[in-house]
């Protein structure tokens, strides 16, 4: 059972949606319904949610504000709007779908089947990571994607970088690998090698760090002309890591 959540300002909006998913009920529980982002901010990561139906028009702040206020998260997204202009923005986020208001029937099951056959992959990809986790080979870390299994050198990752949902991986030789799992995860892995978690989006690899810029927390030049914020509370401990 996927474990559903509705964000939409208007009442009416949330309402309708419910009434809809209803017909996939074998399928969709929906276990919080918010009519405010401020609401959600506060209560939706002590819900165990699989995907959010995401409004893009709210008062104070929009959908896309919404997730970056919320940082790092491991649900699915749907975005549900009248407009179709947030379309690239929705396909930045990974977004499962993007349903115009009304939301048409078939527009909506389609929604439904991407994301159970999204979720099949994930869990594939992550029952593939975990077992890779017990892997001997200490030096590689395997990268589960869709399209396949990439084992990658630690040594030749310089950084992490969170992508909602989703993580970044940048390696030496200009490769981008994109995985479906969060930097929390992953920073779990690398915690025993030369790996910082400089702030709430950025891993960085310390042997790909040419220059420190002193600041508040201050801001550290990698070897692929990368700059990365440091986070002041991670100031101190990044000092004990280089010196």
């Amino acid at each position: 059972m996927i474990n559903a959540a509705i964000l939409d300002d208007e009442p009416r909006g949330s309402w309708l949606l419910e009434q809809k998913l209803k017909s996939f009920s074998n399928e969709i529980n929906i276990d919080a319904i918010y009519n405010s982002p401020e609401d959600a901010l506060k209560n939706i990561r002590q819900k165990n949610i699989d995907v959010l139906f995401l409004d893009v028009e709210m008062p104070k702040f929009n959908g896309f504000q919404f997730l970056e206020k919320l940082g790092e998260f491991d649900f699915e997204i749907i975005f549900t709007t009248a407009y179709d202009k947030y379309i690239l923005d929705a396909l930045h986020h990974s977004a499962v779908d993007y349903l115009l208001k009304p939301i048409d029937e078939e527009q909506l099951q389609s929604a439904i089947g991407r994301l159970v056959r999204r979720m099949t992959q994930k869990k594939t990809i992550k029952e593939n990571n975990n077992n890779k986790v017990s892997n001997p080979n200490k030096n590689k870390l395997a990268l589960s994607t869709i399209e396949g299994i990439y084992l990658v050198e630690k040594s030749c990752i310089i950084r992490i970088e969170a992508l909602s949902n989703y993580s970044a991986f940048i390696l030496s030789d200009n490769k981008k690998i994109i995985v479906s799992h969060t930097l929390k995860e992953y920073e779990r892995l690398v915690q025993t090698d030369n790996f910082f978690r400089a702030n709430r989006s950025t891993i960085l690899n310390l042997d790909y760090i040419v220059k420190y810029k002193r600041g508040d927390g201050g801001t550290l030049e990698l070897s692929d002309g990368c700059e990365v914020e440091v986070s002041p509370q991670k100031k101190d401990e990044l000092m004990a890591r280089l010196f």
